[in-house]
């Protein structure tokens, strides 16, 4: 029976890799549906590139980071129960790699493509492990700590804040650094639009990113006899509450539409596992009006070209949902019990606070040493001609 529950396990943790890895798809598709024609192609080859350099950095360091576990060892011993270990790491990689594929779509059609694989390889080899650490592994005793002082320990079931505010906040400090794309907002205080270059895949990237949270957010219990579908319902109903309020709020606008939900499914990972459905309805709402009402501020009026809005839908979607569990998680409006508001916000707050050193850290260097930006040639070019000298859809031959 233990060889059977160990293969289950393995099989199971597996399965939620496989989703998630499908969501980078939908990362990328997202951001090829919304930046402009001549970007198609950057966006595709970032995220997949991003992944690739992510896998090698956690593997041979920021796992080891996080949970102390090393895979310099032989195969026969990697391979113990079913190699459970590493399907775990294949798993908790995905939600790793996630941190510079959000980064990505806020930076997208100016950014040199050198310097940001440098920095997916700080961020998910050193940046990121570290908060993971102290959220999911009692690193440096600050769970102990927080325990202590407001009765419970910060929970943070699948990533609110360890993945998508993490994400969101060092996305902020690289398009702050990086500076609005050419022409987006001009001196006489016009702006000029941008509008998504595809629709349909902006939708198709939305729909893949949707489908694969139930393994982000399910499988998070990481063995069969944890999993619950109270965080599949959950997930579920905060979903539609995001979609619902984005659409509303946002006048019918697709792209609000289609980033309601995701707002709504980076709020109730912290708590699905402790929400009443009914609260996760109203998590995801919040989270869908936040995203709409923040991404019309940020670029109306602080001017903040954050492509994707990830600071907004991940930034503080995520901020907000680590938040929610402290409230929507107590008994008293239904939930399970376990958390304190407390709580929630230093880990919030911690989280939050992390971001914004290591993305200021790590971008602030690289723009100093090697520059982050293309040329105001490329950037007119695009990135699809000036990195990879090809389009989405040449309309000539390519000559050498």
């Amino acid at each position: 029976m233990d060889q059977v529950k160990q293969g289950t396990d393995a099989l199971f943790i597996l399965l939620g890799a496989i989703m998630v890895l499908a969501m980078h798809s939908g990362f990328a598709f997202l951001e090829l549906g919304t930046v402009r024609k001549k970007n198609q192609v950057n966006a595709l080859v970032k995220i997949l590139v991003d992944f690739s350099v992510s896998t090698i950095a956690y593997f041979f360091v920021g796992y080891s980071v996080a949970y102390g576990v090393s895979f310099f060892a032989g195969a026969e011993t990697l391979a113990a129960k079913n190699g459970f270990e590493l399907v775990k790491f294949f798993f908790l990689l995905t939600f790793a790699a996630a941190i510079p594929a959000i980064v990505s779509g806020g930076i997208a059609e100016r950014a040199r493509f050198g310097p940001q694989l440098i920095a997916t390889a700080v961020l998910v080899g050193g940046v990121y492990p570290l908060f993971e650490g102290v959220a999911w592994n009692q690193a440096f005793g600050i769970q102990a700590w927080i325990k202590a002082s407001t009765g419970a320990e910060f929970h943070d079931f699948a990533g609110s804040v360890v993945v998508h505010a993490v994400g969101g906040w060092i996305g902020l400090c690289a398009v702050l650094l990086l500076g609005a794309r050419a022409n987006r907002y001009r001196k006489d205080g016009a702006m000029s639009a941008h509008p998504p270059s595809s629709i349909p895949f902006l939708a198709l990237g939305a729909w893949i990113l949707a489908v694969g949270w139930f393994g982000f957010n399910v499988m998070s219990a990481q063995t069969i006899d944890k999993i619950s579908g109270l965080v599949a319902v959950n997930s579920l109903m905060a979903m539609v509450g995001g979609t619902l309020v984005a659409v509303v709020l946002g006048r019918n606008d697709p792209g609000f539409a289609y980033n309601g939900p995701l707002a709504g499914l980076v709020a109730v990972c912290a708590g699905s596992d402790v929400m009443h459905p009914a609260g996760a309805l109203v998590v995801g709402g919040i989270a869908g009006a936040i995203f709409v009402q923040m991404f019309t501020l940020t670029q109306n009026r602080w001017k903040i070209d954050d492509v994707l809005g990830v600071w907004p839908l991940h930034g503080l979607c995520g901020a907000w949902g680590g938040i929610a569990c402290g409230i929507f998680g107590l008994k008293g409006l239904g939930g399970l019990g376990g958390v304190s508001l407390g709580a929630q916000l230093i880990g919030t707050a911690m989280g939050v606070g992390w971001a914004l050193v290591g993305g200021l850290v790590v971008y602030g260097v690289l723009k100093a040493t090697m520059g982050l930006r293309l040329s105001a040639e490329e950037e007119y070019e695009g990135a699809d001609l000036s990195i990879h000298k090809i389009g989405a859809t040449p309309d000539r031959e390519v000559s050498w």
